[in-house]
């Protein structure tokens, strides 16, 4: 398990996102990582697009599933982390750093998310459900 960074907003689906000011950087968690298996491909949302909280905006194929990631925050994507494409070993090695997904100008205030504590709460709840 990785260190989860405590700077960071987490979504029930497993999308974590850092605001800074009005731009907000988006990835998945080393659970969601961990439980897609050996990635494979990704494919991230183009540059202009514009996003709703909630909205389907990337996927992340491994070799035994597709992962869908939902947008955390609306407004435009600024920029993706094109390297993925090529080469998906920093998701797997550094999901909160080198392993972003894209960027987003925030058009209002972070979806349905929470801290860190309540997370790892929840992954608590979701492994003895024995999701």
């Amino acid at each position: 398990m990785a260190d989860r960074p405590s700077d960071i907003q987490y979504t029930k689906t497993h999308e974590w996102v850092r605001v800074q000011g009005d731009e907000a950087t988006v990835g998945i968690t080393d659970f969601a990582v961990e439980h897609l298996g050996d990635l494979v491909f990704v494919d991230l949302p183009e540059v202009g697009r514009t996003l709703d909280a909630g909205e389907a905006a990337a996927e992340v194929e491994s070799v035994k599933a597709v992962g869908q990631v939902d947008s955390p925050v609306a407004g435009e994507v600024t920029e993706v982390n094109e390297g993925l494409a090529d080469d998906q070993g920093p998701l797997t090695a550094d999901p909160y750093g080198e392993g972003w997904l894209y960027k987003v100008k925030l058009s209002g205030a972070p979806g349905n998310v929470m801290d860190l504590g309540a997370y790892e709460q929840q992954l608590a709840t979701e492994e003895a459900a024995g999701e």
